[in-house]
This record gives C-alpha cells, sequence and structure tokens, in this order.
C-alpha cells in the first residue's frame, strides 16, 4: 500500500513539474519581452523560485532529497534546468558544508576546468553563508572570480533536513570600473595658507617678493604635479582643487609639501616657513566642499599650523604639527572677539563658568576675569568649580574680601540648576570636554564659548557660538586680560581680578621664562597698572613641606629614554594635588643636561595622569595625542583609566616612539 503511495506521488511529481516549468517559461517570457533591460534579473529569480519549489513539491510528493548527479533533472525540471544552465552568468549549488553539488557551464568556463562539481565554494571566491540579519537587511555581497567583480545573489533551499544555497553571481566588472573612475575624478577641495611669512618677515621687508615668490614656486609645482588648480585668493592664502585620486597620494607622502616648504628658512636664526592645510573629501555640491574645507583649515590653525587637517566624511587626520607656534596674534581679533563676547552677555539670562577638572591658577584666574565681564555687562555670573582642590581653596582665600565674588563660585551640582533656554556657559582654559570640569553641564546648556590657549585636539561635540583658542598664547588668562583690556573701561578691573589674572600668567610662562611673547608681557603690563604683583600673590606659590618632601621622593625614579626624554614615576598618589606635584616635576626634570622633554606619571585612584614638558624641539601634545590626551607643543597631559602604571608607561614609550621614528 505504502509503495502504491509512493508511486502515485511520483507520478504525480511527474505531471505536475512540466506543467509548471511551462507556466514559469511563459510568465518569463512576458516579462522579459516586457522589460527586456531587466531580463537576467527576472530569469535568475525565476529559476530560483522554480527550484525552490520543486525541491520542495519533490520532498511532499516522495521525490528525491537531493541535487546531486542523473537527478537534477528531475530536481530543477528539465525545461527550467536548460534555461538555468544556459544561463550567461556563474551559477552553482552547494550544501551547508560549502560543497559544490551543481554548477551551470558557464560556471566551469569561468572556471577553466571541466568540472567545478565537489569542490569547495571557496576555492573559487571568498564566501559565507550570510546569516539572517545580513538577508533582512539585503545588504550586497561582492566577490571577485576569476579576475571579474561580480554581485552574488543567494537564495536559500531547504529540503527535509538539508539545507542547500543557490548563488547566481551577476558581473558587475564594468560597473565597478565606472564608480572607481567616477570616484577618482571627484573633487576635492583644499585651503592653503602660508601661517608665519609676513610674520618673519617683518623686520626684512625687502626679501618678502624672495621668500613669497619661493614659497608660490612650490605650490604651484605641488599643484602641477597632479594637474590642479591652484588659484591665490588673498596675499599668502590659496585655494586647491584636485581630483580624489590625488588625495591618496598626499596620505601617503604624510604631505611631504609641509616639509618642502618648511625647508625655506628666515632670518638669522633660521626659523623654517610653515603652512596650514584644510582638505575635505566629503559627497555633496562644490560649494558644501569649500565649506567644510574652511572648516578644517580652521582646525589646523586652532592646532597650532604646521599642519595639513584631512576630513574624509565624518573624521579629521593630521599630518605635520612638528614645529612651535609662531607668536602672531593681533589686537584686532581681541577686540572683535570682546565685542561679540559683551553682546552675548548682555543678551543673556545669566553666566555660567568654568574651567578644566583639576583647575589650576591659569583657569581660575581666566574664569574670574570672564565674571568681571559679566558683572560689567550687568548679568548674575557664577563660576563652577570644585571645592575641594586645593588651588580652589587658596584662591577663595584670596577672593575672600572682594564682596563681588561672594556667592560667585559654585559647585557643578547647583549650576545644573541655574540653566535656562538663555543661559550662557563661558568655557576657559580647555577644549576638550573630557576634560571639562562638568560634561553634563556643557551638554545642558546651548550657547557655549569657549576661550582657550591649548592646541585642538577634535571637533566639538556642540558647536559654539564663539571660540576663541590661540596655541600662541602663553595662557588662558593671557588672553582673557587682552579681552578685558578692550571691554572694560580703565576703572573697573580691581586689584583683586588683576592678581588672579596675573597668578594665571605666572603659573603657565613659569614666571615669564617659558612661552612669553610680546603679547605676554603686554597683557601683564595692562594687570600691573591695575596693582596686580607677586607680592600680592606671593602665598599662591608656596609649597607646604609635605608636599616637597613628596616632590623629592617623586623624582627619585627618574630613566632617560631615547637619550633625551626624562620620564618619572609614582604610583602612590592620592587626589589632585598629586597631579600638581607630577607638573612640577616635569617641569624640574626639563632642567636635566641633554633632556628635550620630560614626563611624569603618577596613579591616583585607577587613573595614571601624564604631564609631559618639552623645552621646544619636541611637541608633546602629539606624543600625548596618542594617549587621548592634549595641550599645547611644550606643555601636554594626559588620563589614561583602567590602567597600571606600568602599562601606561610602555604606551607612553610606544607613542614617543611613533614619534622619533615620524620625525626620521
Amino acid at each position: 500500500m505504502k509503495r502504491k503511495e509512493n508511486k502515485q506521488r511520483a507520478i504525480a511529481f511527474q505531471i505536475i513539474a512540466p506543467i509548471l516549468a511551462v507556466a514559469f517559461i511563459c510568465i518569463e517570457g512576458f516579462l522579459v519581452y516586457k522589460y527586456p533591460q531587466r531580463a537576467v534579473p527576472f530569469i535568475v529569480g525565476g529559476a530560483s523560485l522554480f527550484v525552490a519549489i520543486m525541491i520542495i513539491l519533490g520532498f511532499l510528493t516522495g521525490g528525491k532529497k537531493t541535487v546531486r548527479g542523473e537527478k537534477k533533472g528531475v530536481v530543477l525540471g528539465n525545461i527550467m534546468y536548460d534555461k538555468i544552465n544556459a544561463l550567461n552568468e556563474p551559477a552553482l549549488i552547494c550544501d551547508s558544508g560549502y560543497k559544490i553539488v551543481w554548477a551551470n557551464s558557464f560556471t566551469n568556463k569561468a572556471a577553466g576546468v571541466r568540472s567545478v562539481l565537489g569542490n569547495n565554494v571557496t576555492s573559487l571566491f571568498p564566501y559565507q553563508i550570510s546569516d539572517e540579519k545580513l538577508v533582512k537587511k539585503n545588504e550586497d555581497i561582492k566577490v571577485t572570480f576569476a579576475g571579474e567583480n561580480y554581485l552574488l545573489e543567494e537564495t536559500r533551499i531547504d529540503s527535509g533536513n538539508e539545507r542547500y544555497y543557490l548563488l547566481v553571481l551577476r558581473n558587475i566588472t564594468k560597473q565597478t570600473s565606472l564608480e572607481q573612475f567616477i570616484r577618482d575624478d571627484e573633487k576635492v577641495v583644499a585651503y592653503v595658507i602660508v601661517d608665519n611669512l609676513e610674520e618673519l618677515l617683518r623686520f626684512e621687508h625687502e626679501r618678502y617678493r624672495e621668500i613669497a615668490a619661493k614659497v608660490d614656486g612650490i605650490l604651484r609645482g605641488w599643484a602641477d604635479s597632479v594637474d590642479g588648480l591652484l588659484k591665490e585668493y588673498e596675499k599668502d592664502k590659496y585655494l586647491f582643487i584636485f581630483n580624489m585620486e590625488d588625495l591618496d597620494k598626499f596620505v601617503a607622502s604624510n604631505f611631504d609639501i609641509l616639509d618642502k616648504v618648511r625647508e625655506i628658512r628666515v632670518g638669522s636664526s633660521s626659523i623654517p616657513v610653515t603652512l596650514s592645510i584644510g582638505v575635505a573629501k566629503i559627497s555633496g555640491p562644490m560649494a558644501e566642499k569649500e565649506k567644510m574645507a574652511h572648516v578644517t583649515l580652521d582646525m589646523a590653525l586652532q592646532r597650532g599650523g604646521d599642519q595639513a587637517a584631512v576630513r574624509i566624511d565624518d573624521k579629521i587626520t593630521f599630518y605635520g604639527g612638528r614645529t612651535n607656534t609662531i607668536k602672531s596674534r593681533t589686537k584686532v581679533r581681541a577686540r572683535v572677539i570682546a565685542n561679540e563676547l559683551v553682546n552675548r552677555m548682555a543678551s543673556a539670562s545669566n553666566v555660567l563658568i568654568m574651567g578644566h577638572a583639576f583647575p589650576d591658577y591659569d583657569a581660575i584666574g581666566a574664569s574670574a576675569g570672564i565674571a568681571r565681564l559679566a558683572m560689567f555687562c550687568g548679568v548674575k555670573a557664577n563660576i563652577v568649580t570644585n571645592f575641594k582642590e586645593k588651588n580652589v581653596k587658596k584662591c577663595l582665600k584670596h577672593l575672600e574680601n572682594d564682596e563681588n565674588y561672594k556667592g560667585v563660585f559654585i559647585s557643578a551640582t547647583k549650576a545644573m540648576d541655574l540653566v535656562k533656554s538663555n543661559t550662557l556657559l563661558v568655557i576657559v582654559d580647555v577644549n576638550n570636554i573630557n576634560m571639562f570640569e562638568s560634561k553634563d553641564l556643557a551638554k545642558m546648556v546651548n550657547d557655549i564659548i569657549i576661550i582657550d590657549h591649548h592646541r585642538k585636539t577634535a571637533e566639538f561635540e556642540k558647536e559654539p557660538i564663539l571660540d576663541y583658542i590661540d596655541p600662541s598664547a602663553s595662557s588662558a588668562s593671557e588672553i582673557v586680560a587682552e579681552i578685558l583690556e578692550q571691554a572694560l573701561p580703565v576703572e573697573f578691573l580691581n586689584q583683586t581680578d588683576a592678581d588672579m589674572l596675573y597668578a594665571g600668567i605666572l603659573l603657565d610662562t613659569k614666571h615669564f621664562t617659558k612661552g612669553a611673547g610680546t603679547k605676554t608681557y603686554s597683557a601683564s603690563m595692562y594687570l600691573r597698572d591695575h596693582d596686580a604683583s607677586y607680592e600680592n600673590i606671593q602665598e599662591l606659590f608656596k609649597t607646604s613641606l609635605a608636599d616637597y618632601k613628596k616632590e623629592s621622593k617623586f623624582g627619585e625614579k627618574v630613566e632617560i629614554y631615547r637619550n633625551c626624554m626624562a620620564i618619572a614615576l609614582s604610583t602612590n598618589g592620592q587626589d589632585s594635588q598629586d597631579r600638581i606635584m607630577a607638573a612640577k616635576v616635569a617641569d624640574n626634570l626639563l632642567t636635566l643636561e641633554d633632556v628635550s622633554a620630560s614626563f611624569a606619571l603618577v596613579k591616583i585612584g585607577n587613573t595614571v595622569h601624564i604631564s609631559a614638558r618639552s623645552n621646544g624641539t619636541i611637541n608633546v601634545q602629539l606624543i600625548l595625542e596618542a594617549l587621548n590626551g592634549g595641550g599645547r607643543y611644550d606643555a601636554a597631559g594626559a588620563q589614561v583609566k583602567d590602567s597600571d602604571i606600568t602599562q601606561t608607561l610602555l604606551k607612553l614609550k610606544h607613542a614617543i616612539d611613533n614619534y622619533i621614528n615620524l620625525e626620521a
């Protein structure tokens, strides 16, 4: 009885299969006639669907469950089998183990063998059966087979307890070549400016044309080498347009145009001429590329210049940045910023001010100066800080006799309660959100202004309405003093304000022995005119006997690395005062003979703090950027969380090695 039923099912299969085959052929014939441009997809799709139905139907009617050897005609149907076998595209069937159980003649021809049956699919091209998520997303699977590019279309076929995959490859070689041609021919927009030529030649005016012509010649030779368009739109400022494929060449050479221009030296001190470049490789209209290139150039300038900033979609990569910043700031810029800052403050409901975590005198002094400007504008101002910090306690003691500062210093928690829709947040002495006194507060406030002297390390998470980042300034207090000089009436800045700003400048310049320029002395004279003096603030710079002993012990473990870099370690840090102690140790290590850069590492809790200093020949900012740190050319810092001091030391040495290798 069972044998009879099986026989009847087999007969039914033999009757139904040809009927379905004819029906499919008629339907496909109509679709191909109606839409000839989509003939291949219709044939492939129809064949895939027919195969699936035949296997299922064969299983239900007692037919064979496999698609091997002489039974393939039964499974596929003689007519449809001939159709897919004659398809002018590779098509094959493999089992769940990637073993090929059937392939059309085109597959064999493309592979250059008589038959690929029994081989593994991966011997023809890389292939991995896509999971359900990939199938649902309809993501393209691109493979290379026999030197051609194909788009793989996969159909899963379940037969009883066995699973097979029908793989049809659609040739996209011409399409890929066209896409590559379009990509290579797409235009990239860049801005190029000569950072310091005018500043370098202030005292050698007669040589300006000569040096400018040399720089111009190098830049035009660079543009001609890639058949690009270089247009000087203003003195020493260029717009550069070139093909996408040429950007890969520039990146591969690490923008060696920076080195070629740097070889031009000016004056008896042989200071190099430097470039800043902003490149935007983004999709969209040319106007959008031009705008983004300008934004990227600003990023390069805010990091100190002498570098190329390359934006590829949403990621920015930097090349260069190996020379110290030329001090070229003018009071015109300070005047513009001062006017804009006053206007913004006047229209705000209240002003919140904060610096970086573990504030030093520069952050506190700059905050006090901005608070004084807000008071002048008639707006309530508060400085957000951590009252547990030793530096804050010292400053509050110095400010306690000034009635204007009573209640001005508040905690971050209280500051969040004061946030309104038109609150203005001014951030000083820091531009990296990870170093803010309160990241949550920065995310809450809509209008943010940033004033800083550290090189910019990354794009802002929330774009500020105004930013003044000048790495050529010695300190944030110097910048704020310049702004106050332009905005405040002479009588409005009192001695207390001037003292705090003066303390910030003294701290960051090591009492005018490091990084001080003409603008630094000009700002200091302005503060001295308002009765600021070292005698008033000398208590801020005194060290307790306990800290002095700890600092001395810290300096006992010193290693000279790469013959020119001193590294000191401390594993028993307890609070932020130890981080300040590390900064002092880094300063002192620079006084050692033959030491060009110094690093002091101290572990506090689960975080290793690094303070770095340089004599101006090594860019410690670039070194610590590899550890997610930042700062300035000659002074930088980093915080490495969830790491012991040994691991951090190895990371630091690796970053130093990479820097030296690039320099070489």
